[in-house]
């Protein structure tokens, strides 16, 4: 495995003359630091210092650098002055963050951002080789998957975002916003933190390059590129040592000791406007005017690392905060207390550990954030279990952690009024949620991450997995066996194959081009068409029943050979209904635009007009409870293309087809677009022609964009028929 990040894991520093090297600091280099250590692959990325102060020294550092598995890639003064504290900091992070005052759209700086991520791109295409795992990492390099796909089609390419991808209305503000989402797609894996930013990420996909989505796939292009939330943990087992640990008892009680009997608030962030700084420090203070009675019994310790210390914003950023740390002091400070002990610094791990471990309350009230790893290092490290978390609702961990206190650090009031529930908690409720909270993060770590995002990205892209496009020769091929054959099996799905999508199923009716082209098949001498498809029996007998075509219902529950009656292939009573309806019918009522269908054995939630927002926050959830209740009643539960249904089983689209294929055929054909289509593909015997219709990975061997190439294909056959 190859990880491509802007930043080594270790970074380059100068000392009388020499280039020594030290690990790098940040979230991300020790995040992923473990998951290099534990393999053979290797880490390409900036080594920290300008190549203008190397003065030919590249060929030793490459060579140090070597010997960690790591690949350098040199940039100059200027390339880090534009590409990276330009467009990555000037433009991207506050777009990205909703901070749209403070983004800038600098041609010079994006012309830098896409010339330095050719240039990773053409380090890491340097020590690929095909069959490779590359796994890109953030904003800064999110043009490399498309640029390294380019040289490289046979590497494996995964990316992360470690920040916020904004909503659509905030994306399409950036002049490049189509060059960023193609080069993200070269990738077969786009991860994010929250199913929230993959929802921004695809209908920005679909709104700007019109290809549409299912169940995360995006539709169309030449490969299949998945997008799915991975939310980031951390080394669980290192805070907890380490808060455990004599070294951070000790320092634990020297910092009570200062503070007294008092309550200690922890506010850690480094400088940066989307931490909502100001405004917790606003809250302070309003809270100290409100509460007098907690006036000398309570005290912040407010811990601000240095960053970007030369950006204007920033610089003004600081002034503003220390002015408010000194006037809030000033305001309700006394003799031997001082409401706001404030550090401007980086402190060691141990230290940090050591705060964590002391807070009463920790206050991680970020304006916008990603994930925000600080709010799961403090609950790891709360070995008493009795410490509170105050979180923004706009923070991604606020997904994970519902158990903290979850504000909007916007409404100043009601953050002071937070602050003082955290501090009147009762302990028997402090420790219940901490005990939740811990749980949940002691199970997904950094570790848990990276594994499950690179299992994800194990499964795309393997040959057998994707179909190839049926191109004219392939097609040539097909339709010669077809000719040639002296018996045809066609095994044809409706929705989304031989029709396109409609915003309502009853939408969906066949129109005259298609029931004549059936015809056409079905009155061939040698032929024998089946419509296999997920369609109630009613509809399908009142839209098709008249054709000399076999009819498969509800993905196999019923069967009807031509010119025969409809069989029941399930024989379990509807009873199970009456638990499942209740269920999709609340979900219906939460989710505006959803519909419920039912069938014989089967019902239907359709959330295709459902409005997205709603859809992507719900269809989690119903998903969660629907795995539950199926498994005590013994259904089974599949997903189509904007569809969740559940039914009595067992049965589906394969077993059904097994009636057609007891007999012998010369040429087989099966077309089908959703999961529901694997089964039949599955099911059939070596030297069928399969065809998955959409972009998306499949068992089929090859694929066609949509309906009207399906048609096509279809009408070149039947005016060859006999």
């Amino acid at each position: 495995m190859i990880i491509v990040s802007n930043r080594l894991p270790v970074t380059a520093k100068q000392e009388e003359g020499t280039v020594q090297f030290v690990p790098s600091v940040g979230g991300l280099a020790t995040g992923l630091r473990s998951v290099h250590a534990a393999g053979e692959g290797l880490w390409v990325g900036w080594p920290g210092i300008a190549a203008d102060a190397l003065r030919g020294k590249e060929t030793a550092v490459c060579r140090d650098l070597a010997d960690v598995h790591c690949v350098p890639v040199f940039l100059t003064a200027r390339d880090v002055r534009d590409y990276y504290g330009g467009f990555s900091n000037r433009t991207v992070w506050p777009l990205f963050h909703y901070f749209t005052q403070h983004a800038t759209y600098d041609r010079g700086h994006w012309d830098a951002y896409r010339r330095v991520n050719e240039r990773f791109a053409a380090a890491t295409a340097e020590v690929a080789r095909p069959g490779d795992t590359v796994w890109v990492q953030d904003y800064h390099l999110m043009l490399v998957p498309a640029l390294l796909r380019a040289r490289l089609p046979d590497v494996r390419i995964g990316f992360f975002l470690h920040i916020p991808f904004p909503s659509y209305e905030v994306f399409r503000l950036l002049p490049w916003r189509r060059e960023i989402l193609e080069g993200l797609l070269g990738a077969d894996l786009v991860g994010f933190h929250t199913h929230d930013y993959v929802g921004h990420f695809l209908d920005a996909v679909h709104a700007l390059l019109g290809r549409g989505h299912a169940s995360g796939e995006v539709d169309g292009g030449e490969r299949p590129v998945r997008a799915d939330a991975f939310p980031m943990g951390i080394d669980y087992d290192r805070f907890r040592t380490a808060a455990e640990a004599p070294a951070a008892r000790r320092e634990a009680g020297r910092i009570r000791r200062h503070v007294g009997d008092r309550k200690v608030i922890l506010s850690v962030d480094r400088l940066d406007y989307t931490k909502g700084v100001l405004e917790r420090l606003e809250a302070f203070d309003l809270f100290l005017a409100e509460n007098p009675a907690w006036r000398e019994r309570v005290t912040l310790i407010f811990l601000l690392v240095p960053s970007r210390t030369r950006v204007e914003e920033y610089r003004d950023l600081k002034r503003q905060i220390d002015e408010r740390v000194g006037r809030i002091n000033g305001r309700h400070g006394s003799v031997g207390w001082v409401p706001i002990w404030y550090l401007y610094r980086s402190v060691p791990f141990e230290r940090l550990v050591a705060l964590y471990r002391a807070a009463d309350v920790a206050l991680v009230t970020p304006l916008r954030d990603g994930m925000n790893l600080v709010a799961k290092e403090y609950v790891a490290s709360q070995v008493d279990g009795d410490g509170v978390l105050v979180l923004s609702e706009f923070a991604g961990a606020a997904q994970e952690l519902g158990e903290a206190l979850l504000v909007n650090p916007n409404d100043v009031p009601g953050l002071a009024r937070a602050i003082g529930e955290a501090l009147e908690l009762p302990k028997r409720e402090r420790v219940e949620r901490m005990r939740r909270m811990q749980e949940r993060v002691a199970a997904h770590t950094v570790e848990a991450w990276a594994a499950d995002f690179l299992a994800e990205l194990g499964a795309r892209g393997r040959p057998e997995h994707v179909p190839q496009p049926l191109e004219r020769e392939a097609a040539d091929r097909l339709a010669a066996a077809y000719t040639k054959a002296e018996s045809r099996l066609l095994l044809l799905d409706y929705d989304g194959t031989l029709v396109p999508f409609a915003p309502t199923p009853a939408q969906a009716r066949p129109d005259r081009e298609l029931r004549t082209l059936l015809s056409r098949l079905a009155e061939g001498s040698r032929n024998e068409v089946v419509i296999v498809s997920g369609r109630d029996r009613e509809t399908l007998a009142a839209w098709l029943g008249d054709l000399d075509v076999g009819l498969v219902a509800e993905h196999g529950a019923w069967v009807r050979e031509r010119g025969g009656a409809w069989r029941a292939t399930v024989s379990r009573d509807a009873a199970w209904k009456a638990r499942v309806r209740p269920l999709l019918e609340r979900y219906l009522r939460r989710t505006p635009g959803a519909i419920l269908e039912e069938k014989a054995f089967a019902l239907a939630w359709h959330f295709r007009r459902a409005e997205p927002y709603a859809s992507r926050l719900r269809v989690p959830e119903l998903r969660e409870e629907l795995r539950d209740l199926a498994a005590q009643l013994a259904l089974h539960v599949l997903e189509g293309d904007h569809v969740i249904e559940v039914k009595a089983g067992p049965f589906h689209k394969g077993l059904a087809a097994a009636r057609w294929l007891e007999r012998e055929w010369g040429f087989v054909l099966a077309m089908g677009d959703d999961r529901t289509d694997e089964d039949l593909f599955a099911s059939l015997p070596a030297g069928c022609w399969t065809i998955k219709v959409g972009g998306s990975r499949s068992r089929a061997a090859y694929r066609l964009p949509g309906p009207p190439d399906v048609r096509a294909l279809l009408a070149r056959l039947a005016g060859g028929r006999r």
